[in-house]
């Protein structure tokens, strides 16, 4: 593998990383006449917030959308590696193509984070996250999804279920990722585990605020139970 390849994942990042950049969430909150999503709720450009910012309806939009960019992402990866597959060894071909889906995977994921289009401020990835995923290995994918959608509910605390989920993938890569298996040749494993390393490590850090309010007891939760709200209001009466 030499320039040629070098300069085709280049191509395949960018393309990744601009179809990453498009943010239904910023356009549906100008559309919709209210602003800069970013300067509601959380200030996050991503589903949770569009759920509390515009509703229900465009959270489920956003949500959509944003999975299917990763898909996209690697689809169109994976075609850009095929038609220019003449810059690599045909026995080194599985390996290109492994690098082709990761490098486009994540790419998009950083332009949902750090949007060209948007000041480089975007939402936290986890939707994105997951439709790469998905599209690599959909069973460790539903298997993240599920655990984090468990925890959000048990907890009812969006952040505490992306955290873990995130977590949790390289775990199952480790134990049971065989997307890019070809027996013994560890120059197609390593790079699968290393990329979903990287993938929870960005996913965690963009959750950094998130952790020290659940540090502190003090992170916003999905729905409020009747107790809590009933002692909102008398500390509300109480002022």
């Amino acid at each position: 593998m030499g320039s040629s390849f070098i300069l085709h994942l280049l191509v395949i990042a960018m393309v990744g990383y601009l179809i990453g950049s498009i943010n239904l969430s910023i356009i549906l909150c100008k559309l919709m006449g209210k602003g800069d999503i970013r300067d509601h709720g959380s200030g996050n450009a991503g589903t949770t917030n569009t759920l509390r910012t515009l509703g229900k309806l465009p959270a489920l939009l956003v949500l959509t959308f944003d999975i299917l960019k990763g898909f996209i992402a690697i689809k169109l990866g994976m075609a850009l590696m095929l038609f220019g597959q003449g810059a690599v060894d045909i026995d080194k071909l599985p390996l290109a193509f492994e690098y082709a889906t990761l490098v486009a995977g994540f790419a998009s994921i950083l332009g949902h984070n750090f949007p060209i289009y948007y000041g480089f401020k975007g939402g936290k990835g986890i939707a994105t996250s997951l439709g790469v995923i998905l599209t690599i290995e959909p069973l460790i994918g539903w298997t993240c999804a599920l655990f984090a959608i468990i925890l959000m509910i048990a907890s009812r605390m969006v952040s505490l279920g992306s955290i873990f989920g995130s977590f949790l993938y390289p775990v199952l890569v480790l134990v049971i990722g065989d997307a890019f298996d070809s027996g013994s040749d560890l120059a197609l494993k390593i790079p699968y585990f290393i990329f979903a390393c990287l993938l929870a490590s960005l996913a965690i850090y963009r959750h950094r605020a998130n952790i020290d309010r659940l540090l502190n007891g003090t992170e916003n939760k999905l729905w409020k139970t009747k107790k809590e709200k009933e002692e909102a209001a008398e500390e509300k009466g109480g002022k």
